[in-house]
């Protein structure tokens, strides 16, 4: 058990970073002293003291217990591994790299330092509407799933035009790698691995050399199948996942963020009713009005690190597998990948 506060860092200070920081301000187990962000055009300390840096490979510099990995896709890996090589926890936010190589490669270190904690951000897993479907999965009380059917869609990928979403060298990926990798992350987390894959994959809207649309069908060992569209040409932000079971169904649609942009989270839970020729009429919406997923993911973390207890979500396992998960979808599309893995 650890009793004093554990000093963090943070590489890269933009968005995300700073959204980090104010859930680990309320931690009493953390302790943030140093940042880095290339936005500052010297080192130097912010008005409450803590140090900031120009360079993530200077920050490690800081006798850190923890650091959190906020950076491009084209850094993740390459911060997360040097991280792991001083020592310090390391929290990287999703994807985990560009391709499944990079990945292996901080696997490899990790394995190296067994005492030493690894965290990958798929918050979408402590979301309230998520939390919940896992229960009453886990709980068989609507018997086995049969099937999945999806949408997570935005109106591009943000920034489309310069940012380095759009460029594959920095990115990896488009938006599928970005975010439908969450949708791909529950499918996993409320069923398990799907082997089988068929896709149909492209960037005819945004012309960029990533994807903005991915058509998806998948199929597991089970039996189970899994319908799922990731696109960057939605028009309006937009999250749905309909989960059928034996006995009934689960509609999630809606997923709080900052911007409130994919409207209100909810849960719908039917139930079939045996006999019923037109359908179950026993439903139940539940309204879910508070995100606390950066918090909790966070507070998590802190405590496996203080209690030394293994980490539960987002291991580099569940990192890998949805990773592989992705790039066979990649290769599901022939025509795809012949461009793809080319550029």
């Amino acid at each position: 058990m650890i009793s004093h506060k554990l000093k963090v860092g943070i590489a890269g200070f933009g968005v995300v970073g700073q959204k980090r920081r104010k859930y680990i301000d309320e931690n009493p187990s953390l302790e943030l002293i140093a940042v880095s962000d290339i936005k500052y055009t010297e080192d130097g300390s912010l008005p409450d003291g803590v140090h900031y840096y120009n360079d993530y490979k200077k920050l490690v510099r800081e006798e850190l217990d923890i650091l959190f990995v906020s950076l491009p896709n084209n850094l993740a890996a390459d911060a997360t591994i040097l991280g792991l090589e001083n020592n310090c926890h390391v929290f990287c936010e999703k994807p985990p790299a560009r391709n499944i190589k990079e990945l292996n490669k901080v696997i490899a270190v990790e394995k190296k330092s067994p005492s030493i904690k690894l965290k990958y951000g798929f918050n979408h897993r402590y979301h309230q509407s998520v939390k919940k479907s896992k229960e009453i999965i886990d709980s068989k009380i609507l018997g086995e799933v049969i099937s999945f059917r999806g949408v997570y869609g935005k109106s591009s990928i943000v920034p489309f035009g310069t940012g380095w979403r759009s460029n594959k060298e920095m990115a990896g990926g488009g938006i599928l790698l970005d975010q439908g990798i969450h949708m791909l992350d529950m499918v996993r987390y409320f069923a398990k691995d799907f082997d089988e894959i068929y896709s149909f994959i492209s960037n005819d809207f945004w012309k960029h050399d990533v994807e903005d649309n991915a058509f998806i069908l998948m199929r597991n060992d089970l039996g189970q199948i899994a319908s799922l569209h990731s696109t960057a040409t939605q028009w309006q932000h937009r999250f749905r996942l309909e989960i059928i079971l034996k006995e009934g169904m689960l509609e999630l649609a809606g997923i709080l963020s900052g911007s409130k942009s994919y409207g209100s989270e909810t849960l719908k839970i039917i139930e079939r009713v045996e006999g019923e020729s037109v359908g179950s009429q026993q439903e139940k919406t539940y309204t879910f009005l508070n995100d606390n997923s950066w918090k909790d993911e966070i507070d998590e973390f802190a405590d496996c690190i203080v209690k030394n207890r293994p980490i539960a979500n987002g291991t580099s396992y569940d990192a890998l597998k949805v990773m592989e998960m992705i790039f066979n979808v990649y290769q599901a599309d022939k025509t795809w990948w012949e461009t793809f893995k080319n550029n």
